[in-house]
């Protein structure tokens, strides 16, 4: 047992303390090196390791970094206002009332499902604001996107801190609670479900910021290389696939209210910082590398990468969708013209209750468990690819998406695998592969 004991210990002091400080520490300045090589080093990752080498790593990152550490005037100002645009928008755009799923004890959060109106209004609003009337210039956000990423890392990590508080002290539900680990605590979230003024915090900051967010980002990086340079195929391109994966994520928004992002990852640092700032910082990469980096594709090329980008994230919205759907009919439909396979898997609430799901075993979900990673992965790629192959900067995002996909694909297996018990195990016999059937 004294062997075993100090192994156990650094597991867990691995897995729940050091791997959170070293994500909360490195993160940060990522993003925003991020973009300064994009808009200071032409994208090129032989400048920064050359602006490394003569400046050293510390003093680099302080170079980098300490210009738009507090953000600005105008930053704060573009932040506040489109928090509050948001706000109201979630809150009073009508839309009918939508159950999330049940939680390990019992809860059951209800939303209000008014996703496409909202992303809708919002660039309606945007368009009207800055294109047609002139209340901020259409390039504001490229002008002081180094400023908004400066700001948007300190309000984040304010954020999280108030986070951290409500779950341990002020509760929605009772899906809430410490580990006991304060680091882990403020990294993984102490609320599942966090409300105020009747606001659901998780789903404010995942959709409607971060992702309305990215929308207005693109489409100021391509007014930006509009003024330099003009408008070129290439970055049409890229901003038109982006703007259809948003446009297919808020019709499948009240999907997204069921995936492992809101039923199983708390509002913590990993869920709202990386929305706040990873995602309108790291997602459109390769928008900001075009920016400054111009040319023309051709219209054959131009329409067959967008012919299958569209391909790409309509098939994810398909996948997803035969699932949900599966799931609201209690299996009483057809997949692919045939009656589904179905896993009926049994488990126990934190209440002790005794619960089931339906788990898809044909159509998309036959092929594998994770099939909807695919197409995902391939539409990001097909909106990377026009910025060509001659630095890999651009490629950041698409990196870090087989990544993220590989993680969560192993994640969430040991998570069905601890919750569905005997029945996941029967699932997977079923449909062996994680992802890529004969490979993964």
């Amino acid at each position: 047992m004294e062997l075993v004991f100090p192994a156990q210990w650094m597991k867990v002091f691995f897995r729940k303390t050091l791997i959170p400080l070293m994500l909360m520490f490195f993160c940060p300045p990522i993003v925003i090196i991020l973009w300064f090589v994009n808009v200071h080093l032409a994208g090129s990752f032989a400048e920064l390791c050359h602006f490394f080498s003569a400046n050293g790593f510390i003093t680099g990152v302080y170079k980098i970094w300490a210009p738009v550490f507090w953000g600005s005037a105008i930053a704060w100002k573009a932040i506040a206002v489109f928090t509050l645009a948001q706000i109201l928008i979630m809150r009073f755009i009508p839309g009918k009332v939508f159950y999330g799923p049940l939680t390990q004890k019992a809860n059951v959060p209800v939303y209000k499902a008014n996703g496409p109106q909202s992303f809708f209004v919002s660039l309606g609003l945007y368009y009207t604001c800055s294109f047609r009337f002139n209340l901020f210039s259409k390039t504001l956000i490229y002008d002081h996107f180094g400023e908004i990423l400066g700001a948007l890392n300190i309000l984040s990590f304010v954020v999280c801190l108030f986070l951290y508080f409500k779950g341990r002290f002020w509760p929605s539900s009772s899906d809430s609670g410490s580990s006991g680990n304060p680091v882990f605590d403020y990294y993984w979230g102490t609320e599942l479900y966090p409300r105020v003024f009747g606001i659901h915090l998780k789903k404010f900051i995942n959709c409607r910021f971060g992702l309305v967010a990215w929308g207005f980002v693109v489409i100021s990086f391509a007014a930006k290389q509009h003024e330099l340079y003009g408008l070129t195929d290439a970055m049409l391109l890229v901003v038109m696939l982006q703007l259809v994966y948003l446009v297919k994520f808020f019709v499948w928004e009240t999907g997204y209210l069921g995936s492992i992002d809101i039923m199983h990852d708390r509002a913590g640092f990993y869920i709202c910082w990386g929305s706040m700032v990873w995602l309108p910082g790291v997602y459109p990469s390769a928008t900001l590398y075009l920016v400054n980096h111009p040319h023309v594709l051709g219209f054959p090329v131009f329409a067959a990468i967008f012919m299958l980008g569209t391909g790409s994230i309509l098939l994810t919205y398909f996948a997803d969708r035969q699932r949900q759907q599966v799931r609201m009919m209690n299996g009483e439909c057809r997949v692919w013209k045939k009656q589904p396979q179905l896993i009926i898997a049994n488990y126990v609430t934190q209440t002790g209750e005794q619960k089931q799901n339906l788990l898809l075993a044909s159509g998309f979900w036959g092929i594998s468990r994770h099939f909807h990673y695919v197409p995902e992965f391939l539409g990001a790629f097909f909106w990377s690819i026009p910025v060509l192959f001659n630095h890999v900067i651009p490629y950041f995002y698409l990196i870090f998406l087989a990544t993220i996909m590989l993680e969560r694909s192993i994640r969430d297996d040991a998570r069905c695998a601890k919750k569905y018990g005997e029945d996941w195990k029967r699932y997977c016999q079923k449909v062996p592969y994680k992802i890529l059937p004969y490979v993964f």
